[in-house]
């Protein structure tokens, strides 16, 4: 069980991980608001995004350091969290 909630949750992180890239690349190209792609990317990273905004606090520079940030934060958790829970699976055997 517990290694299935790894996988299953290694595959969430990997999936968020590509939309977060691409979302940051987007970005830069001042897409259309309208679009139904744009809107379900925005729509799904913003939340991460604008807490990151609201934790760092970081002076209005240009460049927008969240996506980075929520990247680095999605690696430890693969790393970290998912490792952890296949050391506990394979420690139950």
């Amino acid at each position: 069980m517990i290694e299935a909630i790894a996988g299953v949750l290694d595959i969430v992180l990997q999936i968020y991980m590509w939309i977060v890239i691409i979302s940051a690349l987007i970005s830069w190209v001042n897409p259309d608001p309208y679009n139904p792609i744009v809107r379900f990317l925005r729509s799904v990273t913003e939340p991460a995004f604008g807490w990151v905004r609201r934790i760092l606090r970081l002076p209005a520079v240009g460049i927008d350091f969240s996506p980075i940030i929520v990247l680095l934060a999605i690696v430890f958790l693969q790393q970290f969290l998912v490792r952890t829970l296949h050391q506990i699976a394979m420690n139950m055997r």
